[in-house]
């Protein structure tokens, strides 16, 4: 039965609208990195051409990156076989590991940065002072959504038939985990890491407050000195950011495919 052509125009319009609300910012982002500040109207790139030439936002651009990498490279070394391991040996500890993944829920972050701060005076000494130490303290943020996507993958299949199969065959535990258990679970560690791109990408707090020169922070010093270029900042990392993620998407799709199709 096709719908009526009342509930067409009513769908029309609430796409349209939602279309305005999500665009209508950007082009004004986009109108106001190109205006010309002055008495003689006009367009300049300047503002696009500077955010794409200074050094220190292309290399807070690259620390960004490399932070969201290794926040979901460290956060799935880490949870995986946590729970993986609790699920086969020690299913009481359920209840106790989930607690603690939730935990920084509960805790705003300025609490959480406050609180590791001299941590981390410690860890810079050790591992240098880069950006990319914040990793840790990502992983932390990023726990509570990651485990809830992992959760759900590994509840939809039966972990311990898999590792049972596996390790009757001589197979070790690391090739359980890594080669049976993680190729059944691919969609929630791509949601996982999703999550984690999205929240690396955006976090100020942490990043301001330890005094590390990431994406976010840098875009806030310009548009200290900049308005204009901060604007061009933004919507260029928007961009940036949109494509990551929709690749991730994709990724997501391609692999629900092929396990369909095997």
């Amino acid at each position: 039965m096709s719908p009526s052509p009342l509930f067409r125009i009513v769908r029309a319009v609430v796409l349209v609208a939602f279309a305005a609300y999500f665009f209508v910012p950007l082009l004004a982002m986009l109108d106001f990195s190109t205006q010309v500040r002055g008495s003689a109207p006009g367009r300049t790139w300047d503002n696009w051409e500077y955010v794409f030439t200074d050094d220190d936002f292309r290399a807070s651009i690259v620390y960004s990156l490399l932070l969201a990498l290794f926040t979901v490279v460290l956060m799935v070394a880490l949870l995986v076989p946590t729970m993986v391991w609790v699920r086969l040996r020690v299913p009481r500890a359920k209840v106790l590991v989930e607690f603690l993944c939730l935990l920084p829920l509960t805790i705003p972050a300025l609490v959480v940065v406050v609180g590791i701060s001299n941590v981390y005076s410690w860890v810079t000494y050790l591992l240098g002072d880069s950006p990319l130490v914040l990793t840790f303290v990502y992983v932390v943020f990023v726990l509570p959504y990651a485990y809830r996507a992992l959760d759900a993958a590994l509840s939809s299949i039966d972990v311990a038939t898999l590792a049972e199969a596996a390790r009757s065959l001589g197979a070790s535990w690391f090739t359980v985990i890594v080669r049976i258990i993680m190729p059944n679970i691919t969609g929630g560690i791509l949601g996982a890491a999703f999550i984690a791109v999205a929240l690396v990408l955006g976090e100020y707090v942490a990043a301001s407050l330890l005094h590390f020169d990431t994406l976010p922070v840098e875009m806030a010093n310009i548009y200290r000195s900049n308005g204009p270029a901060a604007m061009a900042a933004a919507l260029a990392t928007m961009f940036v950011v949109s494509v990551l993620l929709l690749g991730l998407t994709f990724l997501s799709r391609d692999r629900h495919k092929q396990g369909a199709s095997s």
